[in-house]
């Protein structure tokens, strides 16, 4: 629901402006806002996850949400809407970061790329999703519906992750594990971390920065997300808008090529992968080196080019008002890319270093977030100052060498330091 909510207004821009006495660009910095705060937030959210538990974090994160929404739905001026979905992107971005720690924590290691791939694709699919159910109910009742069916969602969320969201980090050597497994589950609310919180807890997130095989993975992923994924989302509205005059209708079923894609992608990069590093394993008869993986990647940024050049081609080459589906043709190819790309790296990451599988999810959501946040600044400009055409070969050089490159760079640097090892054993 963190980036549900984000993207659920995009196709009532146009009324959202006439409502309240703003340009289309100013409305979609309410999307932008709640980029930006889902990029900061995790690591507010993040310690006290880790003292208090997982469970408690959640319910405080569905409740204030919910809250939130509600005041969205009753705000007047753009200054209240912007606060209230401030409040919201705040409150509602621990599930965007903790994720990986809870697939790490919850479930096996040869099961890791499909658990997480599940997770990165309801992350990211809730992109393209929300534009699509909530055009349709923007067109029947208004856009002040959508934050009511939101907070509506976000109650029922509450309700069930009361009763069927179980506790998923545990410290050993603490009072609560003589307890029933139930009541450690369900019923604490106490503290589970008995140390106290530091600035360290705060800050070790942004530490990983020293580590390369954080790094590079997560920059080539925050690159793929901006084009395949930010760009698309925030810019339909403009682009399908000026171009063929939709409706909040029309422009939410132009999402489904993204669904399509991310829905299609999420098999190779979760099973497939996972499948291919079982294989190696039982092959050579020793764990798969983490590496391996990123073979899917190449895939991945492939797609991922492919789907951004049809996409911003063929909306420059279709004529005045006469649409034809080979935009969303494009959106699909860059949202197969985009699922996995973003689940072999995220993957490969959490492989290199478990036991800092939380802080990646924060790392990595921190970086992804703030290109999302500066993007919809700078493609309005790129796209008026060259063109659509030549829009979509900077994005095809930005993703070789940002994501592509340093990816090749990982893999050749593993393979030469196995070889070296095995030359100096002989």
């Amino acid at each position: 629901m963190a980036t549900f909510i984000a993207a659920a207004i995009i196709p009532a821009f146009p009324e959202l402006a006439e409502d309240l006495g703003v340009s289309l660009q100013q409305v979609s910095y309410l999307t932008t806002l709640q980029i930006a705060f889902l990029a900061v937030a995790p690591a507010i959210h993040r310690p006290f996850a880790n003292t208090f538990g997982r469970r408690p974090m959640f319910l405080v994160s569905l409740l204030v949400s919910m809250l939130g929404n509600i005041g969205c739905a009753k705000s007047s001026s753009y200054a209240a809407m912007a606060a209230c979905r401030a409040i919201v992107a705040f409150f509602i971005s621990p599930a965007a970061a903790l994720g990986s720690g809870v697939v790490t924590e919850t479930f096996l290691k040869k099961h890791r790329a499909r658990c997480l791939g599940i997770w990165t694709l309801m992350t990211i699919i809730s992109v393209p999703l929300a534009p699509l159910i909530m055009g349709f109910i923007a067109a029947a009742g208004g856009y002040q519906w959508i934050y009511w069916m939101l907070a509506i969602i976000n109650g029922l969320q509450l309700v069930a992750y009361f009763f069927l969201g179980p506790e998923t980090r545990y410290v050993r050597d603490t009072n609560e594990l003589k307890s029933s497994s139930f009541k450690r589950q369900y019923l604490n609310f106490k503290r589970i971390d008995p140390r106290p919180l530091s600035l360290n807890d705060f800050i070790h997130p942004f530490g990983l920065w020293r580590k390369i095989s954080v790094v590079l993975p997560t920059v080539a992923h925050a690159m793929v997300f901006l084009f395949c994924n930010t760009l698309i989302a925030v810019e339909i509205p403009n682009l399908f808008g000026e171009k063929f005059g939709f409706n909040s209708q029309q422009l939410g079923l132009q999402f489904i090529g993204m669904i399509v894609g991310h829905a299609l992608g999420e098999p190779i990069s979760g099973t497939l992968s996972d499948y291919w590093m079982n294989r190696r394993a039982r092959k050579t008869g020793c764990k798969a080196q983490p590496e391996y993986r990123l073979w899917f990647s190449y895939l991945g940024f492939m797609l991922a080019i492919a789907g951004v050049v049809v996409f911003l081609v063929q909306i420059q080459l279709a004529p005045q008002d006469h649409w034809n589906i080979t935009p969303v043709i494009g959106i699909a190819l860059a949202g197969a890319g985009n699922q996995i790309a973003t689940t072999v790296l995220v993957t490969y990451a959490v492989d290199r270093h478990p036991q800092e599988a939380a802080s990646i999810g924060v790392f990595v959501t921190f970086i992804r977030q703030v290109w999302a946040f500066i993007g919809p600044f700078w493609f309005p400009p790129m796209f008026t100052s060259v063109g659509l055409v030549a829009s979509s070969g900077i994005a095809t050089g930005l993703i070789v060498a940002v994501s592509l490159i340093p990816t090749a760079f990982i893999h050749w640097s593993s393979r030469s330091r196995q070889a070296q090892e095995k030359g100096s054993s002989v």
